[in-house]
């Protein structure tokens, strides 16, 4: 059995201090928070690590939050190996939301940061090709975030909300 989550907290703790902004245990899915400027030492880190061991990064997602003007990013990591896993998170300003890519890192990052990119508007900086994969190449707007509205049609084509 792996580590439980207040080890791993206090292993990123330790080596991260003050770029840890928050230490959720309490939470139904325990999380930490992060400075955006350190999630890509901290994904080698956590991949790296002896005691850690995060061979699989097994979803990137992204919440809009407007009232906090944020749009978060959550990263969720697991260690085959150690059988244990760890939720990250990242708070990004909703009208700049920028962050480094962890694709060289985790091979998997490649498809998770395009479809937070094509939903979210996130930029994945240094990601070798970051363009939309779930909707049309010329699609305006990001489709998850709140303030977004639906076009009436596309390519003279109506579209339906349900």
């Amino acid at each position: 059995m792996g580590l439980g989550r207040d080890e791993i907290h206090s292993i990123v703790k330790e080596r991260f201090k003050d770029a840890v902004l928050e230490d959720h245990l309490e939470a139904a899915e325990p999380y930490i928070v992060v400075r955006p400027d350190v999630i890509e030492d901290l994904a080698y880190f956590c991949r790296d690590d002896e005691r850690l061991q995060f061979d699989l990064l097994s979803c990137i997602s992204g919440v809009d939050y407007p009232p906090r003007n944020v749009i978060e990013v959550i990263y969720c990591l697991d260690s085959t190996s150690q059988n244990h896993w760890l939720i990250v998170k990242v708070a990004l300003p909703r009208d700049n939301p920028r962050l480094r890519t962890v694709e060289n890192v985790w091979r998997t990052a490649d498809w998770h940061e395009r479809e937070t990119f094509d939903l979210l508007g996130v930029i994945f900086e240094g990601h070798h090709n970051l363009v939309r994969i779930l909707c049309a190449e010329d699609w305006e707007g990001h489709p998850l975030r709140r303030d977004y509205v639906m076009p009436e049609t596309y390519r003279g084509i109506k579209n339906v909300v349900y």
